[in-house]
């Protein structure tokens, strides 16, 4: 299993649109096989930092995913989105492997 942990950097005064554009991922990654573990938006702290974090089976799985939300009409629309609205104005990629009991 792999973990991609995303790192956004926001327009804090867009957290609605990138809250938006969360929810519009969520089940994009899910309907490509992959488990979701939510968007955590700012609270309490920086109010310019989200966090995301989904897994899939493999690196190749997640590899596949990447290649074919391409060319998906849902996918391509919401980073139409995002562009669009500027909400996010940096991300950080990062992938990890769980450890269990």
């Amino acid at each position: 299993m792999i973990t991609c942990h995303l790192r956004y950097t926001l327009d804090p005064y867009k957290l609605a649109e990138f809250e938006h554009y969360a929810k519009l991922w969520i089940p994009l990654v899910t309907r490509f096989g992959g488990q979701h573990h939510g968007y955590f938006l700012p609270s309490e702290g920086a109010n310019n930092v989200a966090l995301a974090m989904f897994s899939f089976p493999s690196f190749a799985e997640y590899e596949r995913y990447r290649t074919a939300s391409m060319a998906d009409a849902a996918c391509i629309a919401a980073f139409r989105y995002a562009e669009e609205t500027r909400c996010i104005l940096h991300y950080e990629r990062s992938f990890f492997r769980p450890v269990f009991e």
